[in-house]
């Protein structure tokens, strides 16, 4: 699970590397939108993990890992934008951003430079909805009493599957959340248009919404018909369904012979049975007059 969670979080962070991506997610969570944020006024690094304080001609790095952060200037104000990514639903979200904010304004004053406003949203690329809070009290037990001295700490979450991919103005972010919603919703045939798609941008979507698609998916080159797509998806399900159903075959009157040969077979062995493929179960019945003892069906289906 950490292996497909970290290919997600790569692939988001390459996606975001891409300036107007980014100045694009940006606007459609703060503005609906409207191009407030642009592509050009937009500060960073190579190295993602740091992010920018200071002047723009001598930008410093800070020791708190980030997914990705930008120094932004917004109507000729500039501020430190910090997007986090998000696969799977995580309760304490709200601590975290807290804690990397904060970590942020305190290197600024640390260093003597100018302190910008620091703003930071999730973007949530997971199936399920976004349930857990979106502020620090809303995170805590307050004594009512206390309430109006607890200061409060605002969380942003931008969902994948609600955004409106018609307010996008990046052609790559746009098609990567196009794909990922009908990924997402489970809905093919959506994706099934007589349109042409990078290939690049059809990966993408693939990992972020951890949707089972493989090289032998696609055709070469490096755009991709959607139509043509999802008719070689749709076989590959369609073969792989196919094979499953013939190894739940086999494998129920394989148990059944076995209990004949055997007299009885233990509960491990017919969890080993279910788990098998298809190619150990027909060479196992290929066997079935060999079997004299669990060891043997074992030695087959190692």
């Amino acid at each position: 699970m950490s292996q497909i969670r970290n290919a997600s979080d790569t692939t988001c962070k390459q996606l975001l590397r891409d300036g107007e991506c980014f100045a694009d997610l940006c606007n459609a969570l703060y503005f609906h939108g409207r191009q407030v944020i642009k592509p050009e006024n937009l500060i960073s690094q190579e190295n993602d993990v740091s992010t920018l304080i200071g002047k723009e001609a001598l930008p410093m790095e800070t020791k708190r890992y980030r997914d990705i952060v930008r120094k932004a200037s917004i109507n000729g104000e500039y501020m430190i934008i910090g997007v986090e990514h998000q696969s799977t639903l995580d309760k304490n979200m709200i601590i975290r951003i807290l804690n990397y904010d904060a970590q942020l304004y305190i290197n600024q004053v640390e260093r003597g430079k100018e302190v910008y406003p620091v703003g930071t949203f999730v973007f949530y690329t997971g199936d399920k909805e976004w349930t857990y809070p979106k502020s620090l009290k809303e995170s805590l037990k307050i004594p009512p009493e206390m309430e109006k001295y607890i200061n409060d700490w605002k969380l942003p979450v931008l969902e994948l599957k609600k955004m409106d991919p018609q307010i996008l103005k990046s052609k790559r972010l746009k098609e990567v959340v196009e794909i990922s919603q009908s990924m997402l919703e489970g809905d093919y045939e959506k994706l099934r248009t007589n349109r042409m798609i990078s290939v690049e941008n059809y990966k993408m979507a693939s990992i972020l919404t951890h949707t089972d698609i493989k090289e032998e998916d696609l055709p070469e080159g490096d755009e991709i018909n959607m139509c043509k797509a999802m008719d070689q998806l749709f076989q590959r399900f369609e073969n792989q369904g196919i094979e499953k159903g013939e190894a739940i075959g086999i494998e129920k009157t394989l148990k059944e012979q076995l209990k004949v040969k055997l007299g009885t077979i233990s509960s491990p062995l017919e969890e080993r049975l279910t788990t098998t493929s298809l190619e150990k179960l027909n060479e196992l019945t290929l066997n079935i007059f060999n079997i004299n003892s669990e060891e043997d069906v074992l030695k087959i289906i190692h």
